[in-house]
């Protein structure tokens, strides 16, 4: 592709780059390889993918019970020390790209262990794989948002994410529609898939070890960032993770709406099927809207996105309770949750990289990791002990969480107009 037509491109998509071919070849670069790391994140979801063939394959729901808090704290609660390495690094972009190769191969280790296991040893493998897929999966994040600020445009990051999670919806909806074909009634195109995303993986590290990225000034190994002064000195920070502490519940509601649906008499690989197709089609309907608002102003794309999976958490439990919970009815309100879902993971994104100084992203980036890490883990446990007394009291909690994270964003900085 030549320099005019990669500007082209990219200003169609991103809008102008300001440093010319350089930023156009990056900024298409990290839209390539991030579709494909976002396509293997939805085939092999924990939520769904991986949950569904353990229990085909008969391992204990003890395993199962784990995947999702295995995926999600291990790729955050990691990223404090990950910044340490990644300060002495010249080029960031070679720990995003181990950390893609690295998911890659655990894949395609989970792919052999579900193809040759059963019971407890496909669990026990399987959640061990996913432990080293998490941590390098915190190696991406920690790294993604240094090499994004460092190679794009303030004005066209929103965009660039935007676009790469679109594409991969697309591709994660005709996936959604297998499942609800009835083919996915055996357990070998599920596996497959699995060995389609370690594959895309090793092809996103591949793309990204290409981009031209500056060098960095090398941190001396004793010269690690003091956290906690970081969080004393900036109040939009604490704020900020404040914000995103409380839109967790964005994340760990979906589960809750299936077991509304199943309450209502449908069908497992139905729930399964419309999960995945609600996910998708949210994604690829929202996450480019929602990344160039963000670059208007990822403060108001926060706040409306948790107000909308508030209304969407509320509809479900009043549709739960009018006795309305068959059919579309839960799927579709998990539609509209999965909207703001996208559009919570769009602003945050887009807001820590932009608030962030150009010297501390990645320590900004791996510290409000690490809170939300622990958060998620409480916020998971209140929203498990609710659920005792049933889904509908989970949910009711979370949206009340879920509006306080809109009120509290409502006091953010609109970093987008600065500098």
């Amino acid at each position: 592709m030549t320099d005019n037509t990669s500007e082209q491109v990219f200003e169609t998509l991103a809008g102008e780059a300001d440093e010319g071919p350089r930023e156009a070849r990056n900024g298409l670069r990290h839209m390539a390889s991030l579709s494909l790391s976002k396509v293997s994140d939805g085939l092999i979801d924990p939520k769904l993918v991986l949950s569904w063939l353990l229990t085909g394959l008969g391992a204990p729901a003890a395993y199962v019970g784990a995947l999702v808090p295995i995926r999600e704290a291990g790729a955050l609660l990691p990223q404090l020390g990950l910044a340490v390495v990644l300060r002495l690094m010249a080029q960031r972009k070679w720990m995003w790209v181990a950390g893609s190769a690295i998911q890659g191969l655990a894949a395609a280790g989970i792919a052999v262990a579900v193809l040759l296991l059963s019971g407890w040893q496909a669990g026990l493998a399987v959640c061990a794989l996913l432990a080293v897929l998490a941590l390098a999966r915190a190696a991406c994040s920690v790294s993604y948002k240094d090499i994004l600020g460092k190679t794009v445009g303030k004005t066209r990051r929103g965009a660039v994410t935007g676009f790469a999670g679109s594409v991969s919806a697309a591709v994660v909806f005709g996936f959604a529609l297998l499942l609800l074909s009835g083919l996915m009634e055996d357990r070998w195109p599920v596996i497959a898939a699995v060995a389609v995303a370690a594959c895309l993986w090793v092809i996103a590290a591949v793309i990204l070890s290409t981009l031209s990225e500056p060098e960095s000034d090398e941190a001396e190994a004793g010269d690690s960032p003091a956290y906690l002064a970081i969080l004393k000195r900036d109040a939009q920070l604490r704020r900020f993770i404040l914000v995103r502490g409380l839109l967790v519940v964005t994340a760990l509601a979906p589960p809750y709406f299936v077991v509304i649906a199943g309450q209502a008499g449908e069908s497992g690989l139905q729930r399964l099927g419309a999960l995945v197709l609600a996910s998708s089609a949210a994604a690829f309907l929202s996450s480019y809207i929602w990344g160039r608002l963000s670059d208007r102003s990822s403060r108001w794309v926060l706040i409306l996105a948790g107000f909308v999976a508030a209304v969407a958490m509320v509809a479900a439990v009043a549709l739960d309770r009018a006795g309305m919970a068959g059919g579309w009815a839960i799927p579709g309100a998990l539609f509209v949750l999965m909207i703001a879902y996208h559009g919570v993971r769009q602003g945050r994104s887009t807001y820590l990289v932009d608030m962030s100084p150009e010297e501390e992203r990645a320590s900004y980036a791996a510290l409000a990791n690490t809170v939300i890490g622990t958060l998620l883990l409480i916020v998971g446990a209140l929203g498990g002990a609710l659920s005792a007394l049933g889904a509908d009291w989970a949910l009711v909690g979370f949206a009340l969480l879920s509006v306080l994270g809109s009120l509290a964003a409502l006091g953010l900085k609109e970093v987008e107009r600065e500098g």
